[in-house]
């Protein structure tokens, strides 16, 4: 909490998120085109719907492979897994079968305790505290599959241009950094939404809006959710 006041820079989360991906237990995924992560950091109090982990299955269903990280909500009223064990998912899997599932149906989910037994400790501590600490920020760039290519959502806007830049001192080949300017760690429908991008070594910000993809602007309150079964149903 002390470096949430402060304000972590890129060299202190790049250094953090390097530690923890060398503590992890990894998964090996041999065919590597396209390749992606969809994550959130969550933390953004807008109490929405899992929507990125309903976007692995229609990026999955476009021909990527989704690597998907993720955890139980802390600072949200469903995380990924949560919602997907709503779901009857089997969120335990060892690394070898998140692999297997990868490969055989272009979808695996890496559940964040079993791939960085490290932090078993600190879970507990987070839970209780119930505000975003800079594991919110950490999870997302600690994907044990190492994806190159990753679409992340964050929570404040000062986050696209710092989480951009850290994937590209952690090696990223493609990255967008994504924050709605309503206040969603998403690419919004209710506002425009600031875009960090790394693309071919370079970074680039910019803005994007809804009318830019032939879409209405429209207010995002009915996407939000008291819990995972309620998640579950909107993403059915």
């Amino acid at each position: 909490t002390g470096l949430r006041v402060k304000k972590e820079t890129i060299g202190e989360i790049s250094a953090a998120a390097q530690v923890m991906r060398e503590f992890a237990n990894h998964v090996i995924v041999k065919d590597r085109e396209n390749f992606v992560d969809i994550v959130g950091t969550g933390g953004d109090g807008s109490h929405t719907f899992n929507i990125s982990t309903a976007s692995m299955f229609v990026a999955a269903a476009a021909g990527a492979k989704i690597a998907k990280h993720g955890n139980r909500g802390v600072s949200s009223k469903s995380g990924s897994a949560d919602v997907l064990e709503a779901l009857g998912v089997n969120i335990m899997l060892t690394p070898e079968q998140v692999g297997q599932c990868i490969e055989q149906t272009g979808i695996g989910f890496m559940f964040a305790p079993t791939h960085h037994p490290a932090m078993k400790n600190v879970a507990p501590i987070r839970k209780e505290m119930g505000v975003r600490t800079i594991f919110n920020i950490l999870g997302p760039l600690t994907n044990p599959a190492d994806a190159p290519n990753i679409l992340m959502g964050v929570f404040h806007p000062d986050l696209v241009g710092i989480q951009v830049r850290v994937m590209q001192r952690l090696g990223a080949q493609h990255a967008i950094v994504v924050y709605g300017k309503d206040g969603m760690d998403e690419v919004s429908l209710g506002a425009a939404t600031l875009v960090g991008e790394l693309k071919d070594g370079e970074v680039r910000e910019y803005e994007i809006h809804p009318e830019d993809f032939g879409l209405s602007m429209i207010s995002n309150r009915g996407l939000k959710v008291a819990d995972a079964v309620e998640s579950k149903e909107m993403l059915l």
